[in-house]
């Protein structure tokens, strides 16, 4: 049943969604209809078709009270826009419906779980924001909110847990029929907590344990939490808000955190180790999903809370999702490459191998904005190289540059003339593994973005570029002498089938 606000934004997108031409959006990353989007809600399978939820706020494009949007797709590429799905019209939820996750009921229903906020006064007379969970009931299309919630609340916590920080439950479903949910909280010591809920129904839930907690270590509140098995190992995923830097493993800010280990139903889980999920500039909440073939894809919101207001003027929507990743575990670090369904938009393939730099050059049929390009540099002799750089969406005003150094190992993403229009972060650099010299770099271009994956997957990192789509040359310059092998293929979504 469609509530009158819930209709309203319905009518919204349906009547200015449609005026947004698709060249003033990506090609293949996902976008709200119109509007604010961010944190990907509910990324799930569901009657053969993967549907992706979002924090959506249709009528501007800054954040407000948050709805849920809706997308599906087949092919994690192409996505059709489906209506709304939520929006804060009870007073459990009237000030925002936030982020969750979602699974299929046994009667073949899909299930809906979110973070219901309302308002409130404190002991101190001062307004303050309460969260408890929420489920929803429906069809792919249309959902009806559960006359029961909330269906976990204050009395729900364990001791010390906060019902001012107690957001974005993860969902599935277990082989036996066991619904499982994991909750980010805040405990008595300020910083976070992963906890982790059950239930016969899906409608009613009980606590179990908590996961895993922050101790201050990794940030404070630990928001949008997965949990998942993935080659004999048990992940964690969240997102640390205030992280502090630790070398060029973590940046300070609201970064992402991967918690390898183990887990056992009697002990829980064990960390075993640590690391970021993404190192780029901009990648904020990821959530996964087991395929029907039984890869783990993830994807997230590909954009940073500290530089939301750098944005182009008078843009009708903002905000956009990263290329799903493929996701493994090799030698206790988190994998990431892109899914194997952007090979099939692959054409136009241009290579060149053994070419040596030195200095700055260019490559025939090496250029282009949406784009899907390898490249794969080594010394020419016993002396390394000082440095090397790719220079993409470039002219003589604009430019956005990958620079590897193997002296010191590091990867660095620099988009200080990439459009952006607020002097805001511009650069980050992170360790890649020694390769006596030799790095392999994907580089994948979608108009508005740049997603760089290191040696097959070991490093991604990602950022928003507002270069203008006319800018698209593309450069590679040594200091010093390098080999360097380009295989560059343009990405095709014309004309394609969904």
């Amino acid at each position: 049943m469609s509530s009158d606000v819930l209709q309203k934004a319905r009518d919204f997108e349906a009547q200015y969604g449609p005026h947004i031409p698709d060249r003033e959006r990506p090609a293949f990353h996902a976008t709200p209809t119109i509007g604010w989007m961010n944190d990907p809600n509910g990324f799930s399978f569901y009657k053969g078709e993967c549907h992706l939820f979002y924090q959506y706020h249709p009528y501007s494009n800054v954040w407000g009270p948050m709805h849920w949007g809706h997308l599906k797709t087949r092919d994690f590429l192409r996505w059709e826009r489906l209506p709304a799905a939520l929006a804060p019209d009870q007073d459990y939820d009237a000030s925002g419906c936030f982020s969750g996750g979602a699974a299929e009921l046994p009667d073949g229903r899909q299930l809906l779980m979110y973070t219901g906020v309302r308002r409130s006064h404190n002991a101190d007379g001062f307004l303050q924001d309460v969260q408890t969970q929420c489920v929803a009931v429906g069809d792919g299309v249309n959902y009806e909110k559960w006359g029961g919630n909330p269906v976990l609340d204050a009395k729900d916590l364990p001791e010390g847990g906060s019902t001012i920080d107690f957001r974005d439950p993860k969902i599935w479903r277990d082989k036996d029929g066991t619904f499982y949910a994991v909750i980010g909280n805040r405990t008595a010591d300020g910083s976070g907590s992963i906890l982790m809920y059950r239930s016969r129904d899906g409608f009613k839930w009980e606590f179990v344990r908590t996961l895993d907690r922050c101790c201050n270590q990794y940030g404070k509140m630990w928001e949008c939490p997965d949990f998942f098995p993935l080659d004999g190992k048990q992940v964690l995923l969240t997102s640390p808000q205030d992280m502090k830097p630790v070398g060029l493993e973590f940046h300070a800010g609201n970064g992402t955190l991967c918690l390898i280990g183990d887990y056992d139903t009697e002990k829980g889980f064990t960390r075993q180790s640590a690391q970021a999920i993404d190192y780029g500039l901009d990648f904020y909440a990821p959530q996964t999903l087991e395929a029907p073939d039984g890869r783990r894809i993830m994807i997230a919101w590909m954009q940073n809370w500290d530089t939301v207001n750098a944005k182009p003027h008078h843009c009708r929507w903002f905000g956009q999702m990263s290329l799903p990743r493929e996701l493994s575990v090799r030698d206790g670090r988190l994998i990431q490459n892109p899914v194997r369904e952007l090979e099939a938009y692959r054409v136009r393939r241009v290579v060149h191998q053994n070419i040596p730099v030195c200095g700055e050059i260019n490559l025939p049929g090496v250029q282009g904005r949406v784009l899907d390009m390898t490249v794969t540099v080594r010394p020419t002799g016993p002396e390394r190289y000082r440095w090397f750089r790719i220079r993409v969406a470039k002219d003589g005003e604009h430019e956005t540059i990958i620079r590897y150094r193997p002296d010191q190992g590091t990867v660095k993403l620099d988009r200080i003339r990439s459009g952006l229009p607020r002097d805001i972060v511009h650069t980050r650099s992170f360790l890649v593994r020694p390769r006596d010299g030799e790095i392999k770099l994907r580089i994948v271009l979608d108009r508005y973005s740049l997603e760089v994956f290191v040696n097959d997957g070991e490093q991604a990192a990602s950022a928003v570029i507002y270069t203008r789509q006319e800018t698209d040359a593309i450069t590679f310059e040594a200091g010093g002498s390098a080999m360097v092998d380009v295989e560059k293929f343009d990405l095709d979504f014309v004309g394609q089938e969904a």
